[in-house]
């Protein structure tokens, strides 16, 4: 009986999908995979059936990208946010260049109990999940009701799930410490008033580079903002009453932060510096530049669609959770 890809997948450990990218040349899996499979190919004899004109052009299909809106960051306008702008521009260019497509489906976090299971019925080369405001009990409810998902931009140690985000304390570690660099002692830091698991992160790294310096944020130099509002207006401040610098957990806060700093004659950096997280577009262009923590948006979407790949194409695939490293950004606001 002739050998089919069926056999030859059970042979080397892996699914119908990776012995068909073996033969293909495409990408999607590991060399060394690649190499199993065409080594059992070689030694069984095995010839593939002859494809169509039609076949050869096939990519990896249809991606599902599911945004799961809430009250914090992710909303109705989150197109319009510069970070998941850039993080959905790299995905659908990243499953384009492998023949496929990326469609997004939006899900109000109220239905997403009852929503996933037509997201199941309906993405049958995986998911990928815009994390971001996720709480924990929501990312357990899809892993279990969804078979191939990726998480972005949020990250769990407890949940066992595909996770690939910035290394937010790692981030935050690098401003404290190039601002105590910088002779900063007297140190402010503007917050999110929205909990999440990134910000969260940031101010623990942050506040631990400062401990370990011996330097500790007054309770009066702890503010609370939005993390998506430019607008200076509200932003009061008084020069006798700041400290000497301020680092702030987005973009957005620090660019409202110089804006309101202005506005009130405080000249930024030789009376207040400032310092962000993200090194979004409007960092470069606001006067002085943002000083800020670069986070690699395009290494995320090829990390993010590299395990997805694996958990498609292989039997044995384990849960990995991955933290990409950022960098500094020295600009002129710091």
């Amino acid at each position: 009986m002739a050998l089919k890809m069926s056999d030859i997948a059970k042979m080397a450990n892996v699914s119908k999908s990776a012995v068909s990218i073996a033969i293909n040349g495409k990408e999607g899996i590991s060399e060394e995979t690649r190499q199993k499979i065409l080594k059992i190919i070689d030694e069984q004899g095995y010839t593939p059936l002859r494809k169509s004109r039609r076949d050869d052009t096939v990519g990896m299909g249809e991606v599902t990208f599911l945004v799961v809106t809430t009250s914090g960051l992710v909303q109705d306008n989150y197109r319009s946010l510069p970070f998941f702008n850039s993080l959905i521009s790299a995905l659908s260019a990243d499953v384009g260049q492998q023949g496929g497509s990326l469609r997004t489906v939006t899900v109000e976090a109220n239905d997403l109990a009852e929503r996933l299971e037509n997201v199941a019925n309906t993405s049958q080369n995986g998911v990928l999940v815009l994390g971001t405001d996720l709480s924990k009990a929501q990312t357990r409810l899809i892993r279990r009701r969804l078979n191939h998902v990726v998480f972005l931009d949020t990250y769990f140690e407890d949940v066992m799930a595909d996770f690939v985000t910035m290394d937010n304390y790692q981030g935050a570690q690098l401003a404290a410490r190039y601002m105590l660099q910088q002779g900063y002692k007297n140190i402010g830091y503007f917050a999110s008033d929205k909990p999440m698991s990134n910000f969260n992160e940031r101010r623990r790294g942050f506040r631990e580079a400062l401990s370990d310096a011996g330097v500790k944020i007054a309770n009066d130099h702890f503010y609370l903002l939005s993390p998506t509002d430019q607008d200076p207006q509200g932003l009061d401040l008084k020069a006798d009453s700041l400290p000497e610098a301020i680092f702030c957990e987005d973009d957005y806060i620090a660019i409202r932060l110089i804006k309101a700093a202005q506005r009130a004659a405080i000249s930024v950096p030789d009376k207040l510096a400032v310092m962000g997280f993200d090194d979004i577009y409007e960092a470069s262009l606001i006067s002085p530049e943002l000083s800020t923590i670069h986070v690699p948006v395009e290494q995320m979407a090829r990390q993010a669609l590299h395990q997805l790949q694996g958990q498609l194409t292989s039997t044995s695939w384990n849960p990995q959770k991955t933290l990409v490293a950022t960098t500094l950004v020295k600009r002129q606001s710091l």
